[in-house]
């Protein structure tokens, strides 16, 4: 089986557990999902930390699902300098059969659409400004930029298409 990768990048808020979640349903079984929030914080407890534990533990899954799996798809916020490295790797891993996106929304669009998830209790806009990273761009061949002006279903639509599904 020839796996494919899909990495989705941006800020907190910016509907990257969204798409990917509704990208793993639409693309069925066997599709696994790589969160960066649910190694980070949930499987080992770490913080989002230069060196942590998360990093490599990303990869492995990922790299696990090659061959296993049509679709692997890596989610977070991902920050270049942080992950950056693994996600190249990963990439040259996968023989460049990747689509990475990345949500670049403004800060004020970014705000609107936590506003309306259910994320929207457990942190608020003070948090989110503390963690703005702009422009975070991975650098890689065919990186896709999201940007405000796509909903949810634009940005499912189009990377549903680039997949040819």
């Amino acid at each position: 089986m020839e796996s494919k990768l899909i990495i989705i990048r941006g800020n907190s808020g910016s509907g990257k557990t969204t798409t990917a979640k509704s990208l793993q349903s639409h693309l069925g079984h066997g599709t696994l999902l790589v969160s960066q929030d649910v190694v980070r914080r949930e499987m080992l407890k770490v913080h989002d930390r230069d060196g942590n534990l998360s990093i490599d533990l990303i990869r492995q899954i990922a790299e696990y699902g090659k061959g296993k799996c049509e679709f692997v798809i890596v989610e977070g916020i991902l920050y270049k300098d942080r992950y950056g490295e693994m996600l190249k790797n990963l990439i040259h891993f996968y023989n460049q059969k990747t689509y990475s996106y990345y949500f670049d929304l403004s800060f004020e669009e970014t705000v609107i659409r936590h506003n309306s998830s259910p994320k929207k209790m457990e942190f608020g806009e003070e948090s989110l400004r503390a963690w703005w990273n702009p422009n975070d761009y991975l650098g890689v061949d065919g990186e896709t930029i999201l940007t405000n002006d796509m909903s949810q279903n634009d940005v499912l639509k189009q990377i549903l298409n680039q997949l040819g599904k």
